[in-house]
């Protein structure tokens, strides 16, 4: 697929990126060569081929979630720097 110096240029301005003039036609035949190759990866029979999301198969790293006792009011608030009433005490924000 031919891609034009206009084109680079367009796309480049799109993606707020700034291309030497002397560099357009470089990368007008990278751009091209990658063109290329996705169109033969467009040519290739993966009708029997079912969708993934990856190409290994992955299994869940974390541990099984088990209910445990929460915290009591007191154990929260032990460590606070300062509490009242059973609340915690903070700066005021606004």
């Amino acid at each position: 697929m031919k891609i034009t110096p206009e084109e680079v240029a367009h796309v480049a301005h799109l993606a707020r990126l700034q291309i030497a003039p002397e560099a357009v036609g470089k990368i007008c035949e990278q751009v091209a060569t990658i063109l290329a190759y996705v169109d033969t990866l467009g040519q290739v029979d993966t009708h029997d081929v079912p969708p993934t999301t990856h190409a290994i198969a992955l299994t869940n790293a974390f541990r099984d979630d088990i209910p445990h006792a929460h915290l009591s009011r007191e154990d929260a608030l032990a460590n606070a720097p300062s509490s009242e009433d059973g609340f915690f005490v903070v700066p005021k924000v606004i």
